[in-house]
């Protein structure tokens, strides 16, 4: 009985959850094209911590604004529960692999990833994270190695791709290597302005950006990072959306998954609201220029998050946490813009990487 009546609940929840209807629904120009993609990626945001901002939040949350929800299932190929880099792949490449693996599928091979494929079609790329541009999501979509932590072998990976942006942290991984190679040198002489401070990239007038400006990871937002996602990621856009052929972006609000294993409710908030306040950053764009799609989702959850009291008056919520690590529920995904409508249902999440290419037009 105790079984049943959990079950019903946990539909009751998502029924409401996913049938919400924000206080107002934004207007999308109605051109189809689809020139722009951009994949956001909450790394361990689950139903219960993005509910969680929307209690806090006075306003409803920019995700809001998404016309279309649907949920991904984020199991490894060898594992129930995924790491960062097994999801990652998924989501990079619509291969499932073992935990731990970065641009391989299951049996070793190489697998292109979505950012490679559009780089081969003539469109601009990029990636902005809060963590080391080098770290699992990130990598994933740029290189292809064993072991997601073969930081540096990764950071050479990155060079070969082409992309055009990368903005997150990792200096260090470049320049201060057990090789002695000074890769943000060799950066410099393919044409990207490297810079090491936010400031800089910000007023960076090159159409191919190094931002490392952190050594590894940037601090939690709470601890002095700031604006650092929204205004790198529109910056991302401001130099990439310059393709009239169009570009692929990939944007990770890393942090969301450290609270997480932290068990640190307050920061877990915190960073989901930094995530969606680069949500409304990416969605006005997205408005404003009808040929973008934009997706919404996540890599896995983290904490076991459970929301056990809260007042949607006074914006307060009371979280509970049943492990350190990820668990393996389904996470959600949201679409804005042209081809929206294609990410609503129940699939896998290397559904995600082959809906992308369907909404380019790229043959699988």
């Amino acid at each position: 009985m105790k079984t049943r009546s959990i079950s019903f609940l946990l539909v009751i929840i998502l029924s409401g959850l996913f049938s919400c209807v924000p206080a107002k629904t934004a207007k999308v120009k109605t051109n189809k094209e689809i020139r722009n993609v951009i994949l956001m990626i909450g790394d361990g945001m689950g139903l219960a911590t993005l509910y969680s901002a929307m209690t806090v939040s006075p306003q409803p949350l920019n995700i809001e604004r998404c016309p279309e929800t649907g949920l991904a299932k984020t199991y490894a190929s060898d594992n129930y529960i995924t790491d960062s880099a097994a999801a990652g792949t998924a989501l990079a490449t619509g291969n499932k692999t073992k935990n731990g693996v970065i641009g391989m599928d299951a049996q070793g091979n190489r697998v292109k990833s979505i950012l490679e494929i559009a780089e081969s079609h003539g469109l601009s790329t990029g990636m902005v994270s809060t963590s080391s541009i080098t770290h699992a999501t990130p990598a994933s979509f740029v290189a292809h190695q064993s072991s997601r932590g073969s930081y540096e072998d990764i950071a050479k990976d990155l060079m070969i791709t082409g992309i055009d942006v990368f903005i997150g942290g990792g200096y260090d991984h470049f320049a201060k290597r057990k090789d002695k190679l000074n890769l943000a040198d060799s950066l410099r002489k393919m044409g990207y302005d490297v810079e090491t401070s936010m400031e800089s990239v910000l007023n960076s007038g090159s159409l191919k950006i190094a931002g490392l400006t952190a050594p590894v990871h940037h601090p939690y937002r709470l601890k002095g990072r700031g604006d650092m996602l929204p205004n790198a990621s529109g910056k991302a856009i401001d130099v990439l959306s310059k393709n009239k052929k169009g570009f692929f972006l990939m944007i990770e609000g890393s942090q969301i998954d450290w609270a997480g294993h932290a068990n640190s409710a307050d920061t877990l908030v915190d960073e989901t609201l930094d995530f969606d306040k680069t949500i409304g950053r990416v969605l006005d764009f997205a408005q404003n220029d009808g040929h973008t799609l934009v997706i919404i989702t996540a890599d896995h959850e983290t904490g076991g998050v459970t929301l056990v009291d809260g007042n949607m008056q006074d914006h307060k919520v009371k979280i509970a946490f049943s492990k350190k690590d990820h668990t393996a529920v389904c996470v959600p995904v949201f679409a804005f813009g042209p081809g929206a409508e294609k990410f609503a249902g129940i699939y896998d999440n290397t559904d995600i990487f082959r809906k992308i290419m369907a909404a380019y037009g790229f043959q699988q």
